[in-house]
């Protein structure tokens, strides 16, 4: 397997769940990832593909957990679902399943909330999903308002097992209506585009770190980024194994980043 100068790399894209913390956890050796970065200057941006929580959620949500991260380091797949929507349609309404995470982004793009004859039905992870809302969102799309998805996720790690995610959420639309959903987050290229603009690098510069080969690491691999897979959250050696593409390296977790530039610039 190949190896990266991490000493050489200007921009760091950052996966979050798995990877900065297992639901309130902290994972080790994440707070020596982040002073490292801090420290050496480098860009870098955690981007989640969890559309239930704004930016400054999910900052202080790592200050409980005592790291310091400010809200600009945040970008997350309702973010994105907000981008997609305002360069496609300016001012559009919409219908949206989901968290304030997802509702607040579509507001400060200039997206209304819609229930009667929205151009867009938009589905995140939300505890307000029921067989109501499915059935709204459903008639909706019959009636020709079209589907996102905030995410392609399937499923995500919970304390005690996994709970669905926005994939199998939006499944129910999909098959009642026989449209397909556009998911916005990762792996879509154009999150990972507007990740490596807002930090200022070029693909060649920037590594791509997470847990999942179907949406990090293949996100990474498809942007032109080195890509790192840590074994610190759903990802085994043994998972490896079932994918056509590797990553670069593969680590225990982040924590292993600044030991192995510190004996790098030995």
């Amino acid at each position: 397997m190949a190896n990266i100068d991490f000493n050489q790399k200007k921009g760091f894209i950052c996966d979050m769940d798995g990877v900065i913390y297992h639901g309130n956890i902290v994972l080790p050796g994440v707070k020596e990832f982040i002073d490292w970065l801090n420290r050496e200057n480098k860009q870098y941006l955690f981007l989640t593909n969890n559309s239930s929580l704004t930016p400054r959620e999910l900052q202080q949500k790592l200050a409980r957990l005592g790291l310091d991260v400010s809200e600009e380091h945040f970008y997350t797949s309702a973010l994105a679902t907000a981008a997609f929507l305002k360069e496609q349609a300016p001012g559009c309404s919409v219908y949206a399943i989901g968290e304030a995470g997802l509702t607040h982004a579509l507001y400060e793009v200039g997206c209304t909330m819609n229930e009667v004859n929205p151009d867009y039905v938009v589905v995140g992870e939300a505890k307000s999903y029921s067989l109501e809302t499915l059935t709204k969102a459903t008639n909706l799309v019959m009636a020709g308002a079209k589907l996102i998805g905030a995410n392609s996720d399937v499923s995500g790690p919970i304390e005690h097992g996994i709970m669905p995610a926005c994939r199998a959420l939006v499944a129910p639309i999909e098959m009642a209506t026989g449209v397909q959903a556009y998911f916005c987050g990762k792996p879509n290229p154009l999150m990972m585009r507007t990740g490596l603009k807002l930090l200022g690098c070029h693909s060649a510069e920037a590594v791509m770190i997470g847990d999942r080969m179907d949406t990090d690491i293949i996100s990474g691999l498809e942007t032109g980024m080195s890509t790192v897979l840590v074994l610190s959250g759903v990802s085994t050696r043994e998972t490896l194994k079932t994918y056509a593409y590797r990553p670069t390296v593969v680590l225990d977790g982040v924590g292993d980043i600044p030991k192995m530039a510190a004996l790098a610039g030995e």
